[in-house]
């Protein structure tokens, strides 16, 4: 209570030593709230604003929970002008770090949990207020994350019976290591589907199930997942599903069939065949991963012409434009060397590939799909079918193919694969106006 607030209320005026102890009383309640709600794990970060120097550099601490290697830590970040710098020291060291800053650099703390709100104000003289906001929407917060130790969102879930099958986790659904890096493949994947199933809209018809062809199934980790969340109502969409996995290898066709019927997914098979004469009735949704060279294009060219509302491809072994490419003068003296030139055919032919799929009414993404250090078949291409017609359809689709035409023009490729193949479709030019979706 301030002086003026006793002399409203009749009360006797503090004097300098139980103010002192107010202020003091106040801070060690704003640590205690902060050290129980570590404790009961609902901490969610403490911010430490407005420097008590003018002029700073350091501007903000910001600290939240985290786990590393089994240890309880406190993550530190320092917010300076220019830069921001990182520590997290064990819990005890983090908020001994805190009480040190609070009142010499900081005259603010902020307290975020998932029940409530504390704020601590030191002023210029150093009298200290302390106010609490409980959270109306307390019992239905998240729990705060805990850094490095926590379980990232995943798509799928390691106790899913097929994984066991495929291998990828063992007989009490523990992820086995070795597969550790396949684990994270595959929910990326499922990541990347989710977002495509949003951006195109796509929904079963009434009275039918969405089709999936995926070419190049091998052993089918990536056609069982996508089955998995189509048609899982709890991680999934819930929808009806039929994903067919198309596979030369006999042996990955029986494998994978008998894990399927084993686990009883009805809408889930494997055939054998290929990408080049497979011709599925209908599509919505294509999946090509690794079809190496040309069965990338024959992969593209079966989505397009089935009017796939999605098409997702990994391209990988680009040998068909490389011996084709002249080097145009300006770029002699990059692409003399082998490393550059097979990166840069690489580049043109993937490109001319997304340019094609925009000239036949997609927005067409290439981006990277996993990193580096799990598989240099990193690249992926998305396509998702534009839902539009008319005019402003028709030149977009000029316009892409005659981009299609400079690219070629200035690296002197006579021929793509994928355009010949949409050239020679009955009907026509690649940028002919396809039929309505289906």
């Amino acid at each position: 209570m301030t002086d003026a607030n006793a002399a409203e209320t009749g009360a006797a005026p503090l004097s300098e030593n139980q103010t002192a102890l107010a202020d003091l009383a106040r801070r060690e309640r704003f640590f205690e709230a902060l050290a129980l709600s570590l404790a009961e794990q609902r901490c969610i970060k403490i911010v430490l604003g407005k420097p008590r120097r003018a002029g700073a550099d350091l501007v903000r601490l910001t600290a939240r929970p985290l786990t590393l290697r089994g240890q309880a830590c406190l993550s530190l970040v320092s917010t300076h002008k220019t830069k921001d710098i990182t520590k997290n020291p064990p819990l005890a060291d983090g908020l001994a770090a805190l009480r040190e800053m609070l009142g010499s650099e900081f005259s603010h703390a902020h307290l975020f949990t998932t029940t409530e709100e504390l704020q601590l104000m030191i002023s210029k003289r150093g009298k200290v207020g302390l106010s609490r906001k409980p959270l109306a929407e307390a019992d239905d917060a998240a729990a705060p994350d805990l850094g490095h130790d926590r379980q990232k969102r995943r798509y799928l879930t390691l106790d899913l019976p097929f994984l066991q099958d495929l291998g990828v986790t063992d007989a009490q659904h523990k992820l086995v290591p070795a597969m550790a890096r396949k684990w994270k493949q595959i929910n990326k994947f499922v990541e990347v589907l989710d977002h495509a199933l949003d951006s195109a809209h796509l929904a079963p018809a009434h009275g039918q199930a969405v089709q999936v062809v995926d070419f190049g199934a091998g052993k089918g980790y990536l056609t069982f997942a996508t089955y998995q969340h189509l048609t899982d109502p709890l991680s999934g969409r819930g929808w009806p599903a039929h994903v067919t996995g198309v596979e030369l290898r006999e042996d990955m066709v029986t494998l994978c069939n008998a894990a399927a019927q084993r686990r009883g997914l009805a809408g889930l098979v494997f055939e054998c065949g290929d990408v080049r004469s497979y011709v599925p009735e209908r599509l919505d949704v294509m999946i090509a991963l690794h079809a190496c060279d040309t069965a990338t294009d024959f992969a593209l060219h079966t989505g397009i012409r089935a009017g796939a509302r999605i098409i997702l491809s990994s391209p990988c072994c680009h040998k068909q434009i490389r011996p084709q490419m002249q080097l145009p003068a300006k770029l002699k003296g990059m692409l003399q060397h082998g490393i550059h030139l097979g990166q840069q055919a690489e580049m043109v032919t993937d490109s001319l590939r997304a340019l094609l799929l925009e000239a036949n009414g997609y927005d067409a993404q290439v981006f990277e799909f996993v990193a580096l250090e799990h598989t240099s078949k990193n690249k992926m291409i998305l396509a998702v079918r534009r839902q539009a017609s008319g005019g402003a359809e028709q030149q977009r689709r000029a316009a892409a193919q005659a981009q299609v035409d400079e690219i070629k023009a200035f690296y002197g490729v006579r021929e793509h694969c994928l355009e010949t193949m949409l050239l020679a479709d009955d009907g026509g030019a690649a940028n002919q106006l396809s039929a309505s979706p289906k």
